[in-house]
C-alpha cells in the first residue's frame, strides 16, 4: 500500500453529507459506526426517517455515483443499536 498522508474518508452516498475519517483505513472505519449514529440522531431530532439503504447493485446503475463505487473499496457499515429511554 503506498505511503499516504492526508487521512482517509468515509462517505455514506444514501445520507448526504455523513462522513468519516481517521488517519489510516482502520481508523476511518472505526469512526464511521459513530459518524453514522450521529447522522441518524439528527433525522430523528427533526422527525423524519433515515432513508432506505440502497442496495450495491442499486448504487452501481446510479451514474452520480457509479465511476465512485467503481473506484473505491466498498464496505458495509451498520447503524449501531441505540438504547431507547423507559417510558
Amino acid at each position: 500500500m503506498p505511503d499516504r498522508t492526508t487521512p482517509w474518508g468515509v462517505w455514506f452516498p444514501d445520507l448526504p453529507g455523513c462522513t468519516s475519517a481517521g488517519d489510516d483505513i482502520d481508523a476511518a472505519l472505526r469512526n464511521a459506526p459513530e459518524a453514522l449514529e450521529l447522522y441518524a440522531e439528527s433525522f430523528e431530532a427533526d422527525g423524519k426517517p433515515l432513508p432506505r439503504p440502497r442496495t450495491l447493485t442499486e448504487l452501481k446503475t446510479d451514474p452520480e455515483i457509479a465511476d465512485d463505487i467503481k473506484s473505491h473499496m466498498v464496505a458495509l457499515v451498520e447503524l449501531p443499536a441505540r438504547a431507547h429511554a423507559a417510558e
